[in-house]
């Protein structure tokens, strides 16, 4: 059964702009949880160019309710021009845990 949850994945150029904007999600009430994964090598085309850049990706878990303030706020900190941003809808998980990020991204709207 689809939930009120997703999952959002966001690239950022290194650790410490993706601590920064984590923080600032979490703190905000935008998003329960944010991880930050090791680097990962992300190839891509850009203004027709083929690129290859050690990224780091941004798992954040929100809902849908928060989605439009979670995208304005990644936007407005991001440092690239185009950032990735990609929201998943959650169609399963443990109901204690969807409750939890649901309370967390309510308690602060």
């Amino acid at each position: 059964m689809p939930t009120k949850l997703l999952l959002v994945h966001c690239t950022v150029p290194d650790h410490q702009t993706g601590a920064r904007l984590a923080e600032t999600l979490v703190s905000q009430g935008l998003a329960a949880c944010v991880n930050i994964t090791a680097p990962v090598t992300s190839v891509y085309r850009w203004e027709g160019k083929l690129e290859s850049t050690n990224e780091h990706l941004l798992l954040i878990k929100t809902t849908k309710q928060q989605y439009d303030a979670l995208e304005a706020q990644i936007r407005a900190q991001h440092p690239y021009e185009l950032p990735e941003i990609i929201a998943v809808p959650v169609e399963q998980g443990l109901g204690g845990y969807l409750d939890w990020v649901e309370k967390c991204t309510t308690t602060n709207s």
